[in-house]
């Protein structure tokens, strides 16, 4: 007698070779078994539930029915004298070894959950449906709540969810694909927020794995990987003045100043507590106090490796857990908000690590990955490169960008590492790289995706602002993607700041033969809309602190990095400074280890401290030092091409009010140094880096310079100035 004509079989149904495929781990589609089923003239109910002892189905009318074993976990009987019309409404009690029992509902009663339009929408590479499909989602099923489960991972043989809620255990809820999309779900009834869960991919290769949700809105503590379900309650924003107005705190004409800050070093508080709490209570108001109108954060995207500092994400749509949960971060920005203060975060879609619980091989294929490690490895970082070029993947990245735009209220993102997503053979000998499609270059992927990330968020999030760290000479990198560009707000010029560190190291007695490095950066200052950034990646794998690359001695460095911070708030463009920068921090950051705050022991690190807020509230006060950051007409050089004293001076304006800046690069008094201005009357300082009170010599005492009428540097009239050594003087026009 055949597997399909023995009574047993014909009684619920189930060959032994499908209940060997169930117990197994390796049927596809438990869906297909599972539940209740129409078998002939008959509704059977199948049940797998491996370890109980005993599984009843209890049906709304009260009556109860034992389903008799049909194998090791599985159980079966026909339910049909007490199905009605429609969909049989029952639950299932089961009794477990350790007397124990729960009364559940079963996740096989439901049918597909996914509408079929979302899921060729989700095909097709549509962000808003990979953001609204795919993850967990706290929800209400015919009255019964739960959480739905969807995973993409098209070429996986079977998928199944686990978790605090069964054990564990990868035979209770196998999950069911829908063949359109690639996608596999899941309603669980009952799941309570924060459990812990994972899923469980036979993948094409036949390797079973353990994996977090890609779309996870949280997770473990690292070490641990496991993904955890979101609270269901909405987070309760403060903030709706502030997102109404942010445009015009983020524009072109508006000054920019950002505080880079790594969360887990910042602070030196080792109190019990989320550390976001604890941040919210000191870092706002210590960036407000200092001038700053922003807070840079490094990507705090969940990731497994600390030394990493965040740009090896796996999570990108989570928090990292080391520093508090969802709530706890968005309760920071809310009061960042609250204090004035924008928040921008490091965003990283240029590559991942190839951890065994996150992306890499996913579904047992290169599914997020390129398969040809010429195109997917990345030889700097020992990564693996998104395939861009893949429309699920595509959304999936534009997804997590407005996650964090959207639900908690970020004002920008800094999109790390554009340069190597634009170049095919970045950091590649020639032959360790594929072309494109025209034998180029560029990553013509990575592009289209760029463009669309742009628009997108300008569309989808009025206000906000993407800026990138793109290190070449790509033309058109903040012009709008509708004319070519890539359509960024921003992006960091590190062209000037490579070219004026490397001045400042020079012994001052040589700079005058390097001139050019600290004047260049005019050359093409308006070819981009630019943020000056002296940001961590300066401070670390042994380049010392921005102290360290000044010669000479202590006092020598001290007013050398006064000179340049002074220099670097008078050129045209945003401002970013790393933390401990405001302080004059003299070790190498170290992630492990907090900002050095101790030095405010000393007068001379106070001094520097005031001298970053001054120049703040400065930039933030005087429109002509920042209105005109992207155009031309609000710059002029007075002083350009004195190599031979090391002297710069150059004019800022907005049309109406005009800062003459001065700059000495040698430690050597000017005395009656004239320079050409365009406007006649009183120049009055407003910042004197040399001054006592930031730890100067205070040699020029406040300065108030009347013109002369002698025409100079191609202007009408002129003032005469005795420049202190090693300094930056900011002098106002008055009528």
């Amino acid at each position: 007698m055949s597997d399909a004509a023995s009574p047993a079989v014909r009684s619920h149904g189930i060959a032994p070779s499908v209940q060997e495929a169930l117990l197994a781990g390796r049927h596809a589609d438990a869906f297909g078994v599972l539940g209740p089923h129409r078998l002939d003239d008959r509704t059977v109910l199948r049940v797998l539930m491996p370890c109980a002892l005993s599984v009843d189905a209890v049906f709304e009318d009260g009556a109860e029915l034992a389903l008799p074993p049909v194998g090791d976990g599985l159980y079966a009987a026909d339910i049909s004298a007490h199905c009605g019309a429609g969909r049989p409404r029952y639950r299932l009690r089961v009794r477990w070894p350790d007397g124990g029992s729960e009364l559940l509902v079963d996740p096989y009663a439901f049918g597909p959950l996914l509408e079929e339009s979302h899921l060729e929408m989700l095909a097709q590479g549509s962000w808003l449906y990979a953001g609204q499909c795919l993850g967990p989602r706290n929800c209400e099923i015919d009255g019964v709540a739960g959480v739905r489960f969807a995973v993409w991972a098209p070429n996986a043989r079977r998928v199944a969810l686990v978790g605090d809620f069964n054990g564990w255990n990868g035979l209770r809820h196998g999950m069911r694909l829908r063949h359109a999309a690639g996608v596999w779900e899941i309603f669980v009834p009952g799941v309570a927020p924060r459990s812990r869960y994972k899923y469980q991919i036979l993948g094409a290769d036949d390797v079973t794995t353990l994996r977090a949700d890609p779309m996870a809105r949280q997770a473990e503590v690292p070490p641990a990987t496991a993904s955890i379900v979101p609270d269901a309650a909405p987070f309760a924003w403060t903030d709706s003045a502030w997102m109404n107005g942010r445009a015009a705190r983020q524009g072109p004409d508006a000054p920019l100043a950002i505080y880079e800050v790594h969360v887990g070093s910042w602070l030196d508080d080792p109190a019990p507590g989320p550390l976001w709490d604890r941040l919210a209570a000191r870092l706002p108001a210590y960036a407000r106090a200092l001038g700053f109108t922003h807070i840079e954060l490094m990507p705090i995207m969940e990731h497994p490796f600390g030394g990493s500092w965040g740009y090896q994400p796996l999570g990108m749509f989570a928090p990292s857990a080391r520093y508090g949960t969802p709530a706890d971060f968005a309760r920071f920005v809310d009061q960042c908000h609250a204090a004035g203060l924008g928040v921008i975060l490091d965003w990283v879609p240029a590559h991942f690590p190839d951890d065994p619980h996150g992306l890499a091989r996913f579904d047992g294929t290169a599914l997020y990955e390129y398969a040809d490690p010429r195109e997917g490895f990345h030889p700097d970082w020992n990564t693996l490169v998104y395939n861009l070029g893949r429309t699920e993947v595509k959304a999936y990245m534009i997804a997590s960008a407005l996650h964090w735009l959207r639900d908690f209220h970020v004002d920008g993102l800094r999109v790390d590492a554009v340069a190597s997503m634009l170049y095919r053979d970045y950091s590649r000998a020639p032959g360790e790289w594929v072309p494109n499609r025209y034998g180029g270059r560029e990553n013509l992927e990575a592009v289209d995706f760029l463009r669309e990330l742009n628009t997108v968020v300008a569309c989808e999030c009025p206000g906000a602002i993407t800026v990138a760290e793109e290190s070449t000479a790509w033309p058109g990198v903040t012009a709008p993607a509708r004319d070519g560009g890539l359509g960024f707000d921003y992006k960091w010029n590190m062209g000037w700041m490579h070219d004026t560190l490397r001045y400042m190291r020079h012994d001052p007695v040589h700079r005058r033969y390097h001139h050019h490095d600290v004047t260049f950066g005019m050359m093409y200052a308006y070819s981009e809309r630019y943020i000056l950034p002296l940001s961590h990646d300066e401070v670390v794998h042994g380049k010392g602190s921005l102290l360290g690359k000044m010669p000479g001695s202590p006092a020598d460095r001290m007013a050398q990095l006064r000179l340049y911070y002074g220099y670097m708030w008078a050129h045209p463009g945003k401002k970013l400074l790393f933390m401990g920068g405001e302080i004059a921090q003299e070790s190498e950051w170290n992630h492990d280890v907090p900002v050095d705050w101790n030095l405010l022991d000393d007068p001379a690190r106070r001094g520097m401290q005031r001298l970053v807020a001054d120049l703040n509230h400065l930039y933030c006060e005087l429109p002509e030092l920042h209105r005109r950051d992207a155009d031309p007409a609000g710059f002029a050089w007075m002083v350009g091409d004195d190599e031979t004293n090391s002297v710069l001076a150059f004019v800022r304006t907005d049309g109406e009010h005009h800062v003459l800046a001065i700059c000495n690069f040698t430690p050597v008094a000017r005395h009656d140094y004239r320079i050409g201005v365009p406007l006649a009357g009183r120049w009055r300082q407003r910042i004197n880096t040399d001054d006592a009170a930031y730890g100067g010599a205070g040699l020029a005492g406040p300065i108030l310079a009347h013109t002369e009428d002698a025409p100079a540097h191609g202007q009408p009239q002129s003032v005469v100035l005795n420049l202190p050594p090693l300094s930056t003087l900011l002098l106002r026009h008055e009528v």
